[in-house]
């Protein structure tokens, strides 16, 4: 081969890793960095602003800074990234900034505050639209472009940030709270005090739209039956709104050790937001949108039938039923 030869296919080398590589150099994910809109909102974004409004993913856990150091509770946003979307973060309600002075943190703050008869999720919705706004303005975020979801507690603070901005098509929870009184911090409070924050009071404004959650099949943490009967009346009210449409709930029950992630939760999760919006723009496949009411189903010794190719359902819901081959085991 001449020099020259050598050359043309070391530059074409070179032009095919930098436009097929998930990131622009190497396979690094996109660092974050902490922003803030005009009216002195603090998040976190991950990747630069790109020559067009990008798909933008909102993801929540914990705070912003924990944020940047734990990455596995952003891995569907960088399973996103590879497809050209941004990811942000905001803190979550006594997480980070929102923390104050002589109130318990973290969960038992969010205890506190409904004791106290305080608004837990109103005060970070309006940031987080404040910083929907601010991206979209900035041409940083596609206005039809845009998912939410999160992990735990992430997951519940997605459905509320759903729930109040319709522009949030799509939504992914890993192992969430859906019933607040689950939680070993809400001892002593009762049905009334959190039902305004309850996951199945919120189905009237999630109604219709795409929502993928997961939980492992023995979760006391915050109730594996908790989050089933969410799923049902998340279905149940996507079913009224459209009784002639498929109800897009799905929601997977697996195997996992205690308050974990179910395997490939992730990256399932990034799969689903990235079907819904190929769907916006073609027919629903049939080996991806199931031809049932709801697409609840509980998939049991995955390991098994990794080798057959097909994932068993059983039992809790026998009226709904659905095979397929899974994509990614």
């Amino acid at each position: 081969m001449t020099s020259r030869n050598q050359a043309i296919n070391r530059a074409i080398l070179i032009t095919l890793v930098v436009v097929t590589s998930p990131f622009a150099r190497g396979d690094e994910p996109p660092a974050m960095r902490v922003l803030q809109t005009d009216n002195g909102t603090r998040f976190g974004v991950f990747g630069e602003r790109m020559k067009k409004p990008a798909p933008t993913f909102f993801v929540f856990a914990t705070s912003v800074d924990d944020m940047a150091r734990f990455d596995v509770y952003s891995k569907t946003g960088r399973e996103l990234a590879r497809q050209g979307w941004l990811y942000v973060t905001l803190d979550p309600p006594c997480h980070g900034r929102d923390a104050k002075n002589g109130e318990p943190a973290a969960l038992s703050g969010w205890a506190h505050r409904v004791k106290n008869g305080e608004d837990l999720m109103g005060p970070f919705v309006n940031r987080c639209r404040d910083v929907l706004d601010w991206l979209i303005a900035r041409k940083y975020t596609d206005p039809e472009r845009i998912a939410a979801g999160g992990t735990s507690r992430g997951g519940l603070c997605a459905l509320h940030f759903a729930a109040a901005v319709p522009r949030v098509k799509a939504m992914v929870c890993i192992s969430p709270v859906t019933n607040p009184l689950a939680l070993r911090e809400f001892a002593g409070l009762k049905q009334e005090q959190t039902a305004g924050i309850d996951a199945g009071s919120l189905a009237g404004k999630l109604a219709g739209r795409p929502i993928w959650m997961s939980i492992g099949n023995h979760d006391q943490r915050v109730g594996t039956d908790d989050c089933i009967a969410t799923s049902r009346r998340l279905a149940a009210a996507s079913r009224k709104k459209h009784p002639d449409a498929v109800s897009p709930v799905e929601l997977i029950v697996a195997p996992s050790k205690g308050h974990t992630a179910i395997d490939h939760a992730y990256t399932r999760g990034a799969r689903f937001i990235t079907d819904v919006f190929a769907n916006d723009r073609e027919d629903r496949r049939s080996d991806v949108w199931w031809k049932r009411t709801s697409r609840l189903y509980y998939a049991t010794e995955i390991e098994a039938n990794r080798a057959a190719g097909a994932i068993n359902y059983t039992g809790f819901c026998p009226d709904l039923y659905a095979f397929r081959k899974p994509r990614d085991l």
